[in-house]
């Protein structure tokens, strides 16, 4: 379990465990929503949310695991969701979301392009070294992320990978908010394609047995066989085109 600590601040207990803008970013989205006095009170009740989440939560490692922003962010987003008063469709808190989690793609999308071999040889690379970071987490975390590498596929120059345990998923589950996990698997299309590229996903640990991702350029033939559905649980999952 990630212990809180008694008495523990929120802001405490929250240190370097995701960055620190995403509190702000939060309390903006609030602000807008409810106006500055009510945001202050749901703000209040996410932060009390969230250290129930956390301590209820597995030991995921804290800040030493490797996706210690995903899978606290995603806590994150679990008690925001869970803390507002008119309960609104999901689907409306996906655009602050995909804009909270995927910053870094967006900047990176200014210089990288996944339609260029070398930029696809490259983040196949980084996939492959955070599968490695994986398998050793989850040796001393085993409620993280259970990841299995694939080969390069020099054919369709795609990079392939998959998760067969997914910590924000199983949270979900247990929680009783599967139907707020398309927040956070959602918005992985959004990151992948600020980086020119396009996600081919057939299902997550949410609504399949596993999470795969299959990542090439958007310009790549086989990306133009798949087409983005929304499923029931409101995932976005790749779909072939019929012929």
């Amino acid at each position: 379990m990630e212990k809180v600590k008694v008495n523990e601040t929120f802001e405490e207990a929250v240190k370097s465990l995701y960055p620190k803008a995403y509190n702000e970013e939060v309390r903006k989205w609030l602000i807008s929503r409810y106006g500055a006095g009510q945001a202050e009170k749901i703000w209040r009740q996410v932060q009390e949310s969230y250290l129930d989440y956390l301590a209820d939560a597995p030991d995921y490692g804290g800040k030493r695991n490797g996706h210690a922003s995903a899978i606290y962010g995603g806590l994150l987003i679990f008690a925001l969701y869970s803390s507002l008063p008119d309960q609104p469709p999901v689907g409306e808190l996906q655009g602050f979301v995909q804009n909270l989690f995927m910053k870094p793609f967006t900047k990176l999308g200014r210089i990288f392009n996944l339609n260029r071999a070398g930029d696809m040889w490259l983040i196949n690379r980084i996939f492959r070294k955070s599968g490695d970071r994986d398998r050793k987490d989850i040796e001393k975390y085993p409620a993280g992320f259970v990841n299995v590498s694939e080969a390069y596929d020099k054919t369709h120059h795609a990079a392939r990978y998959y998760f067969t345990q997914c910590p924000n998923a199983e949270f979900a589950k247990k929680h009783g908010l599967l139907h707020v996990l398309p927040l956070l698997c959602n918005s992985d299309f959004f990151g992948i394609s600020e980086i020119h590229g396009q996600l081919i996903r057939c299902g997550t640990c949410g609504n399949s047995d596993r999470c795969d991702y299959l990542v090439t350029g958007n310009g790549n033939p086989i990306a133009q066989e798949y087409e983005t559905v929304t499923d029931d649980g409101g995932f976005l999952v790749s779909r072939k085109k019929c012929e």
